[in-house]
């Protein structure tokens, strides 16, 4: 049984009662309005580089002309995206508003200019030839994000009882949003997914029987139902392949896999298929939606299997329907007589 003390970077840290530091303090606030542990993180990050682009000054000691200047260099300087300048205005302002309890008034700042970026996808052929240079738990890992939409975090953070085979569905927890939403389970993939949760039980029992066996539970289930971390149907998907010391109680729990496990392996996988394209794991998703729009499902119906809050969000699928140049045929392509 292997141990490591690596602490893993989707569980939210202790907090010391009475923080005496701002950022904890901040932390605390937004653990009472049960916020989600990336909403967490992505805020602290924000007020963090804040307060750092003001050399450490207090934000207490900051105010309108500070934010300003901080989202002007963002744009002009860093070159930030316009959804990356939002989330950092959207952090600055919830420090001031919500947990100041202060308005800071109307900012007037160099906005971000929005650049249109057309998704990468994969041909059927090319996703196909990825997933085949894959094998074990990072194939199906691909397998599932290809067949189901699913984002790399989301594949990774299933756990058993997201899996119903009854229902032909996956359910996507907590997704991006904080949103639940079901997603279609490719008949394909069941053989494959009852032998990984086959291996999940053993592994579990293994655990068990070593005196461990707990997984980590989001905090208010984690003291609703204590005993549904022991069970199987809690247990990740693809858990991890070392127990690690969950930062909140000391204990010692089987996680899932981290992020860089399909991706280092993806990045091999790309070389080896001889796919030049800037794929990523995302780009499985983005064929998944693709795919559908070619053919002929309607875009609210994928809308809601991608879980996009604004159908404008999915219509960036169509712009690679079909073939580039909007669907026009070169004249170089034209029969000549």
């Amino acid at each position: 049984m292997r141990c490591s003390n690596a602490v893993t970077d989707d569980i939210p840290p202790v907090i010391p009662p009475n923080p005496p530091r701002l950022l904890d303090q901040v932390r605390a606030f937004i653990r009472q309005q049960n916020k989600s542990w990336s909403t967490e993180r992505t805020y602290i990050y924000w007020i963090r580089r804040f307060i750092l682009f003001h050399r450490k000054r207090h934000p207490k000691e900051m105010g309108a002309r500070e934010v300003e200047q901080f989202l002007s260099w963002l744009s002009v300087h860093q070159y930030a995206s316009p959804s990356t300048q939002s989330t950092a205005l959207n952090a600055i302002v919830y420090l001031y508003r919500q947990f100041y309890q202060r308005e800071i008034g109307q900012l007037a700042f160099e906005q971000a200019k929005r650049k249109v970026k057309i998704p990468v996808v994969f041909s059927h052929a090319e996703a196909c030839g990825v997933i085949d240079r894959l094998a074990g738990q990072k194939r199906l890992m691909a397998e599932l994000m290809y067949s189901s939409g699913l984002r790399v975090s989301e594949c990774l953070r299933l756990r058993v009882k997201d899996i119903d085979f009854a229902q032909h569905q996956i359910i996507v927890r907590q997704g991006k949003g904080g949103k639940d939403r079901s997603t279609l389970l490719a008949d394909t993939l069941r053989d494959k997914l009852s032998a990984q949760i086959s291996h999940v039980e053993v592994l579990h029992k293994k655990d068990l029987d070593a005196g461990f066996g707990i997984v980590y539970m989001p905090y208010a289930l984690a003291k609703k139902c204590p005993s549904n971390a022991s069970s199987l149907h809690w247990q990740f998907l693809f858990p991890s392949a070392n127990l690690a010391k969950d930062p909140r109680d000391g204990c010692y729990k089987r996680h899932h896999r981290h992020i860089s496990y399909i991706q280092k392996a993806l990045k091999r996988a790309l070389i080896e298929a001889n796919i030049r394209k800037q794929a990523s794991c995302h780009t499985f998703r983005h064929s998944f939606a693709t795919g559908l729009m070619e053919r002929g499902y309607d875009i609210r119906t994928i809308q809601q299997l991608l879980g996009h809050s604004d159908v404008a969000t999915t219509e960036i699928y169509t712009h690679v329907l079909n073939r580039g140049g909007l669907g026009v045929i070169s004249p170089m392509d034209l029969s000549i007589v």
